[in-house]
């Protein structure tokens, strides 16, 4: 976390169905009455009515910005490592956190907004093989503001053709910090991705596309200061079993341990990109370092495939590029580019529209 204080400024920015029990039986009286049976034999020549088909999927795209029980905040825990508690400090009723920088961010507003955004792609079908990309924003960032349409993470999605749901946790509101919030905490990212299946699941509108969420590959795409939520998210998240892969964009401003040893554990089920300006080059450079004690090999610039077992650092230019890192690193729109290099995905029906 060495390097943090280089992030000021950087942004501105399911269920059981239910089966239908029939009726028969015989008394010893004339009169015959029904009584229950656990179950009807099918008369012969008579075909089970057919199971309704799924609905066809969405011609336009689905958006929603909802809250979450399991958001990142409010936080009331901690900090990691310390005996510090979160929010240390007061005015009165109000209760706030002291940055490393010296600042102090106030609990209501900068660490109450629990809402997430989800989107669906027009096209998107859970019938067919589902990723879900977790998006983690950095410092200074809305939602609305930035996520959707300074970073066009919507559009970009919905433009690299694969069958993707977006997940973005609204993380420190607005304000120049990178807490991850209950993220720190043990098992808080699996349970935060279950809670967002089943989300998806109600946005997409069937009950049926709840299995597809919950077994979905995860892969986590932090920009900037989401490096730490992703870093925890790693570490402590209890869901590494579901994480197809690690995309940071100029997001390597520290904890560089975290990320080598989930990737040394992982490698055969997953990939690691990171692209990164001259504001983050000492810490890749002590990833890649960390990677090779492993004997884990890595590559220099983008790859041809996001395949499992893909380690890639993709160096690309000054500190003047970080602000619109996400819409324009190596080219433009490059988180567009980098989901489609993932194999197995894609493409949905329908591509544009976001």
């Amino acid at each position: 976390m060495k390097r943090r204080a280089l992030l000021l400024g950087a942004l501105l920015m399911p269920t059981a169905a239910h089966a239908q029990s029939k009726t028969t039986g015989k008394t010893t009286s004339k009169t015959t009455r029904k009584t229950p049976s656990k179950r009807q034999p099918a008369k012969p020549g008579v075909k089970a009515a057919p199971k309704p088909p799924p609905p066809p999927p969405p011609r336009e795209a689905k958006t929603q910005l909802i809250a979450f029980n399991a958001s990142p905040f409010p936080y009331r825990g901690f900090i990691p490592g310390t005996t510090k508690p979160f929010l240390d400090a007061r005015d009165a009723k109000r209760r706030g956190h002291t940055t490393l920088r010296g600042d102090v961010f106030w609990e209501d507003p900068t660490y109450s907004d629990r809402r997430s955004l989800l989107y669906l792609p027009p096209g998107f079908d859970p019938a067919r093989p589902v990723l879900i990309v977790l998006y983690l924003h950095g410092q200074a960032a809305t939602l609305e503001r930035d996520v959707m349409v300074r970073q066009a993470v919507p559009r970009q999605i919905a433009e690299s053709g694969l069958n993707v749901a977006l997940v973005a946790p609204q993380l420190a509101l607005d304000a120049t910090d990178s807490s991850a919030g209950n993220f720190w905490r043990g098992g808080h990212f699996a349970t935060y991705l279950d809670e967002a299946a089943e989300r998806l699941m109600r946005l997409y509108g069937a009950r049926s596309a709840g299995r597809s969420f919950n077994l979905a590959s995860v892969v986590i795409v932090a920009y900037s200061g989401g490096y730490l939520s992703a870093a925890y998210a790693l570490e402590r998240g209890g869901a590494n079993h579901r994480i197809k892969g690690v995309i940071l964009m100029d997001a390597l401003y520290g904890d560089g341990d975290k990320f080598a040893a989930w990737f040394a554990a992982r490698r055969r089920q997953a990939f690691l990109l990171s692209a990164f300006t001259e504001s983050t080059r000492e810490e890749n450079a002590t990833l890649e370092a960390l990677l090779a004690k492993r004997r884990i090999p890595v590559t220099r610039g983008l790859p041809r495939s996001l395949a499992p077992g893909t380690a890639s650092f993709v160096p690309c230019g000054g500190l003047d590029m970080h602000g619109d890192f996400v819409t324009r690193a190596w080219q433009a729109d490059p988180l567009e580019k980098a989901l489609a290099l993932i194999p197995g995905y894609g493409p949905v029906h329908a591509k544009k529209g976001a």
